[in-house]
């Protein structure tokens, strides 16, 4: 590699902050790692390998045929440069799931000791759930929880254990014909979490998961199933990372959740994969009678990513929230918002969306929002802001409103600008640096969302943030 690439990468990741912390990659020696590409013998190996009853066999089968049926989207991100043969789609890193971290094989439990998952867990989660690649290698939900009735555990898991259940809401939120990706992660999914939270059960602490791409030319596939049944309430926190190749990765996720009347649904990502890594993950969400759903995204990593969470308002008096930050860099694009349908009486919905874009980076907001011409009194508010750190960058806004009853309420606000050479200034003759002063007016900008992510995730991001957006004039 001459310098002049060397370069290239290291301003594309963040600097040594990321790479220090997430940027490292460990060698490790896989118990089933197949050939590069996708066939159905292939997917077949995965469900044998799996134990998988043939019910699930026959919905990837079905999966994989849609996925090599439908086109590549043209919207959004540039995906042309996907090479589907390229990739491995399913890595086996160890035998079994461990419930205690002292049983996790030492070469995988060194990746996540260097990324602070089993202090975050003892210091402040209910539940604790880490994939390597293709496989949830570690679960673990505290006692009471588990004496409540509440299940966290792989979605693997899940399939042996609760197959009635599992057959009955898999699929039911996102179809596996519903778009490639969605195909895709039907056809080769391994890993995610299932969670169920039984009637009126209030779990108080946030459940977590922790995604991790270690290999070259991976794709990951987690399915992620959360069922809050009458008058439930839960929090779950994902975080995802990934190392640095020049070879692209590729990850597709689907998550399906189930709010059912009453039920108050928390959903934090925190996505910092590398920017060697396709994110294009399909997020959906019921709300029954009175229910609320709320996603709130921080989106930072990735090459392209393309993310709308969605809530469809089935209910009477349902409530859907989706609170975006994306950050887009240089090389980076993010495509990123969200979508609400409003299919029930007196129900409402909020879209805000923060943007920055810096150098190259392009980020752009899509929101939708739908009315059904029986829904009636629905309430709903949508508002973008982007900020552009310097002249060359540059963000899109692409709002869409179909409301077919006329007792709606929708307003909509949006406003895109330059960080003000004002506040620099002003920052600057206090003796605060120039990048310090950029940091400042950035998190500003973003405070509005971050208070809104519990604690040490909303420190976490902060600290993202700063390390993505230092030397932004330089």
């Amino acid at each position: 590699m001459n310098d002049k690439n060397k370069h290239d990468i290291d301003e594309g990741y963040s600097g040594e902050g990321y790479k220090e912390k997430y940027g490292f990659k460990d060698d490790i020696k896989y118990l089933y790692k197949p050939e590069k590409g996708l066939s159905e013998d292939i997917i077949r190996s995965i469900s044998k390998i799996k134990k998988e009853p043939q019910w699930m066999l026959e919905k990837r089968l079905l999966a994989y045929k849609t996925f090599k049926e439908k086109p590549i989207p043209k919207w959004g991100v540039d995906l042309s440069k996907i090479d589907f043969d390229d990739i491995y789609y399913y890595l086996k890193p160890t035998a079994n799931i461990a419930n205690a971290w002292d049983k996790v094989p030492e070469d995988i439990k060194n990746t996540f000791d260097k990324l602070g998952i089993p202090e975050a867990e003892r210091r402040f989660f209910a539940g604790t759930e880490a994939q390597y690649d293709s496989e949830v290698v570690y679960s673990n939900v505290r006692k009471n929880l588990e004496d409540q009735g509440v299940v966290f555990i792989s979605t693997d898991e899940a399939v042996a254990k609760y197959p009635e259940i599992v057959k009955k809401y898999f699929g039911s939120v996102v179809p596996i014909t519903d778009n490639k990706f969605a195909a895709l992660n039907s056809a080769v999914w391994s890993g995610g979490s299932f969670i169920y939270v039984p009637k009126n059960t209030k779990v108080m602490m946030p459940l977590q998961a922790y995604f991790r791409i270690n290999a070259a030319n991976v794709g990951q596939f987690e399915r992620t199933l959360i069922i809050a049944d009458e008058g439930a309430n839960i929090t779950y926190i994902e975080g995802c990372t990934a190392p640095i190749y020049l070879s692209t990765s590729l990850h597709a996720a689907v998550v399906e959740i189930i709010a059912h009347k009453d039920a108050h649904v928390k959903y934090v990502t925190i996505q910092n994969w590398s920017k060697n890594v396709y994110n294009l993950v399909t997020q959906r969400a019921y709300a029954y009678e009175n229910a609320e759903v709320e996603w709130i995204d921080g989106n930072i990593g990735s090459k392209a990513n393309m993310k709308y969470p969605s809530v469809f308002l089935k209910g009477n008096g349902s409530r859907g929230e989706i609170l975006s930050i994306a950050i887009a860099g240089n090389n980076q694009e993010q495509d990123t918002g969200g979508k609400i349908y409003h299919l029930a009486d007196n129900t409402s919905s909020r879209i805000i969306s923060k943007g920055i874009s810096k150098g190259s980076g392009k980020s752009n907001f899509r929101g939708l929002v739908y009315v059904g011409k029986n829904s009636k009194n629905a309430n709903a508010y949508v508002r973008c802001d982007a900020m552009l750190i310097d002249a060359e960058s540059n963000s899109d806004t692409y709002p869409y409103f179909d409301v077919r009853n006329n007792t709606a309420s929708i307003s909509h606000e949006a406003v895109t600008g330059k960080i003000s050479e004002e506040k620099i200034f002003y920052l600057m003759s206090r003796g605060i640096s120039e990048d310090d002063a950029i940091v400042i007016i950035v998190l500003g900008f973003i405070e509005p969302l971050a208070k809104t992510i519990p604690l040490e995730y909303s420190l976490e991001l902060k600290r993202l943030i700063k390390l993505d957006t230092s030397n932004s004039m330089a």
